[in-house]
């Protein structure tokens, strides 16, 4: 199963900037995206690739946030939401029950200037690695997305300059660490020890033909899937968004 997430800032947008051919030529099975920004009756001009089924969890407010999946692999069961309604109503989760597992595309919160939601954030990952805990005592669990945070200094070019900063303070880090300390994967650096490798970048200042950027885009797994690992890896020359697509195939 080859899988891949993106943030698309946009999916009208991101359509209109090639969106539909990176899909076609891609060979995904199954696709995450995030920050869609629109509902479903928004997009019915958009014709998807071939094969594609495509399930949505809108934001309730217009033009906001949101998640989208589309699978060439027919799921068992798909669920929006986490089971957590403070934060349902943004749309950040969309779950893919395959008959060997599940895979969940997230759009965590940002925690804002000077951390003015941390607390939304926090409780938000409190409430993710619960869910992901409940469906593992089922099946192996994927989380996919845009994540938020740089996990260490190594997934950012300027650490030091942004300790403390949003995506890089000490509760969002150690909110990611929950979820590696409860026996999740982050798979790329299963593969990929070293720096430079980001999947987000302002668009100021020219940061992304620099390549001055931040991971913060993960696909994590279940340890159980860690035999199936074939390999993980960052799309960072896709263009259309100010992140790139993320992905991991399993044997």
């Amino acid at each position: 199963m080859k899988l891949v997430s993106w943030n698309v800032n946009g999916v009208r947008a991101a359509h209109g900037k090639g969106l539909g051919d990176w899909l076609q030529g891609g060979g995904a099975d199954v696709v995450f995206l995030q920050e869609v920004k629109a509902l479903p009756g928004d997009v019915q001009h958009i014709t998807w690739p071939k094969g594609y089924e495509v399930f949505w969890n809108a934001a309730q407010k217009k033009g906001y946030s949101g998640t989208a999946l589309l699978t060439r692999r027919r799921p068992v069961k798909v669920t929006k939401g986490i089971g957590s309604p403070e934060h349902d109503a943004e749309g950040r989760a969309i779950t893919a029950e395959f008959e060997d597992c599940f895979a969940i595309g997230v759009y965590v919160p940002n925690a804002q200037p000077e951390l003015a939601r941390i607390s939304f954030r926090q409780a938000w990952d409190r409430a993710l690695l619960a869910y992901a805990k409940k469906l593992e005592k089922k099946k192996p669990v994927i989380v996919c997305g845009d994540l938020n945070v740089a996990h260490e200094e190594i997934d950012l070019a300027r650490p030091k300059e942004n300790v403390g900063s949003p995506g890089f303070s000490a509760p969002e880090r150690d909110g990611f660490r929950a979820f590696i300390g409860a026996g999740l994967v982050d798979t790329f650096r299963e593969f990929e020890k070293g720096p430079g490798h980001y999947s987000w970048w302002t668009y100021r200042a020219g940061a992304r033909e620099r390549n001055i950027g931040w991971r913060i885009d993960y696909v994590l797994a279940s340890a159980a899937l860690q035999p199936r690992f074939q390999r993980a890896w960052i799309e960072s020359h896709v263009m259309g968004s100010d992140h790139c697509p993320v992905g991991l195939e399993l044997k």
